[in-house]
């Protein structure tokens, strides 16, 4: 409820305000002299302890004020909490040497990232940037007390929240510079702080929690008049803080932002179909405009689009300088994605609640701790990194002669990364049959797009198409005992593989007996999917992803000799081919 609105001479003035910044000037450059060069040191990110127990916990809401009016200044403190917790976890602070929360946060700047969120300050919840890290202090402060660490330095808050920490004496306040929370342990500790999609999450684990400390008994709390609201439902608007003096705030409950790469057809369908008024829709380049249809997404009306034209002209200018196939090739592409999935972090809202991901962009926004605080969604493009290198492994230990099997995997950080997003999703989001029966009942599985095409004329050639290059991935060792001939579509090589196929065209796959596809890894098989539009027999395996259809025949990769035996070729063709003229 609002408060109702008091004498102007009681509210806070400009003069009284000048009178506060010096105040904490003068405290800031004091606690800078008196630590200049002996102050506490900052501590660095390691992966030590991570599986050690936690001693430690604690966590809190992150929406606690969700009308209208408030969302604003609480998804600033989101936001804000998102920016601090990259900065705190993972950090391992040595026995006996003191973790301080500015040190090593650092001042809460624009440049990082920081935006405006609710701040008590004198009795007021305002508007500051940087406001909302005493949630993150009062879940350190209580996470320390239940491990046992040693609480240096704390300072409770000026009023009482109702409903708060704060009325059990167990807040933590903290002001720039000279207002900290310092404590430490006679025991290496490990902090972690992360956000899911409701909570702020505080972790301490260590291997051994030592001696557990008295802590000091803390003074009861001092019971202060409580602020009513925020800054933007106070009532209070003579006064020179509020919003209505400074800036206007359109009340706002967030929107859904669409983050988003190369175009597929049926994801571009799907967002179209869920997106809603006011939602942002993030893209690589106007593909319609500068006519790439790769990049040709259909952004509603309604919706507000944001383009990373330059960051992609680049990528592209840097793509057709690199090898067809390879490591290096691999690395730069993952350089790539990080760098677009960057310029979209620093686009995006403090207001936006859920996303919708392009996969490959997935695994950077998760370590760049842009999914904390929201809830999100997949598209699906391929499989897992982790399932991903795992396919790719079976089948290398299967051709060993194959010179790109094992030519790049991915660091385990980013598959660890890749990884634990995928957890927390929610929907996963995919046309592939095989990907979306991996995950199960997370999968939304969608229904491929079928090209628009005419259907052949006659009956197929003597000859097999492989609508791909000739690789290992993609099974051209399972059909070199094929006794029939085989035309490839691709230019890339194996390298020193033998040659029993011949360079072919699209021309090729309308006079083809069949196509065939023994994939390891297929996600995108959009030239199986027109041959059967156009009427060719398709024989794949599972690992295609393909949805069911009359002339489409799935086997196992040591099916694929027997096609050129007469008594399969007699069980197969005939059948397949009346179908596919009916």
């Amino acid at each position: 409820m609002k408060a109702e609105p008091r004498d102007p001479s009681e509210l806070p003035g400009r003069f009284q305000s000048l009178v506060f910044h010096g105040k904490t000037g003068l405290l800031r450059l004091r606690r800078g002299m008196m630590e200049w060069g002996e102050g506490p040191g900052r501590h660095p990110f390691a992966e030590t302890g991570v599986d050690s127990p936690v001693i430690g916990e604690a966590r809190a809401k992150l929406w606690t004020q969700v009308s209208d009016a408030e969302f604003p200044l609480t998804a600033g403190k989101v936001e804000n909490l998102r920016i601090s917790a990259q900065a705190l976890h993972g950090l391992v602070i040595p026995p006996s040497e003191i973790f301080s929360f500015w040190r090593q946060l650092g001042r809460t700047t624009r440049g990082k990232g920081y935006t405006v969120g609710r701040e008590l300050r004198e009795g007021c919840m305002i508007p500051n940037r940087g406001g909302g890290l005493c949630q993150v202090t009062g879940l350190l402060y209580q996470a320390a007390l239940e491990a046992g660490l040693e609480i240096v330095e704390r300072h409770e808050h000026s009023r009482l929240v109702p409903g708060s920490m704060g009325e059990k004496n167990l807040d933590a306040t903290v002001f720039w510079n000279y207002v900290d929370l310092r404590f430490r342990a006679p025991f290496q500790w490990r902090l972690e702080v992360e956000l899911d999609a409701s909570e702020l999450i505080v972790r301490i684990k260590a291997d051994r929690p030592g001696k557990v400390r008295q802590i000091a008994v803390l003074p009861d709390p001092v019971v202060r008049e409580a602020p009513s609201g925020d800054c933007l439902t106070c009532n209070q608007t003579e006064c020179f803080r509020h919003p209505s003096a400074v800036s206007s705030h359109a009340p706002a409950q967030g929107h859904s932002a669409f983050l988003l790469d190369a175009r597929w057809p049926e994801f571009d369908h799907w967002c179209a179909g869920h997106s809603r008024d006011g939602d942002h829709w993030f893209v690589p380049m106007d593909g319609h405009r500068f006519k790439k249809r790769n990049y040709s997404w259909r952004i509603p009306a309604k919706a507000k689009g944001h383009h990373a034209t330059l960051p992609t002209l680049l990528r592209s200018f840097r793509q057709r300088r690199l090898p067809a196939q390879g490591a290096v090739r691999q690395k730069a592409l993952l350089n790539a994605d990080r760098k677009l999935a960057e310029h979209y972090r620093k686009q995006l809202s403090p207001e936006c609640r859920h996303l919708v991901i392009s996969q490959n962009l997935l695994p950077h926004l998760w370590l760049m701790g842009v999914l904390g605080g929201r809830t999100f969604d997949v598209l699906m493009e391929r499989w897992p990194l982790e399932e991903l290198q795992r396919r790719l492994n079976e089948a290398a230990r299967r051709h060993p002669e194959s010179s790109t099997l094992g030519d790049f995997r991915a660091a385990p950080g980013l598959v660890r990364m890749e990884s634990e997003a995928l957890a927390r999703a929610g929907k996963l989001i995919t046309p592939h049959r095989a990907i979306a029966k991996h995950f199960g009942h997370r999968a939304w599985l969608l229904d491929w797009e079928m090209p628009e095409v005419e259907t052949r004329s006659e009956e197929g050639g003597g000859h097999f198409f492989l609508p791909c290059s000739p690789l290992g991935r993609k099974g051209i060792y399972d059909l070199k005992d094929l006794d029939e001939r085989l035309v490839v579509l691709g230019r890339a090589r194996e390298g020193d593989s033998e040659e029993f196929f011949r360079q072919g065209d699209l021309n090729d796959l309308n006079s083809a007996r069949a196509v065939v596809l023994p994939a390891w890894i297929e996600h995108q098989p959009r030239l199986a999917l027109r041959a059967l539009a156009m009427g060719v027999p398709v024989f794949a395996t599972d690992e295609c992803g393909l949805p069911e259809h009359p002339l489409l025949t799935i086997l196992d990769r040591k099916e694929f000799a027997s096609l050129s035996d007469a008594k399969k070729k007699q069980e197969l063709f005939p059948t397949r081919i009346a179908v596919g003229r009916s």
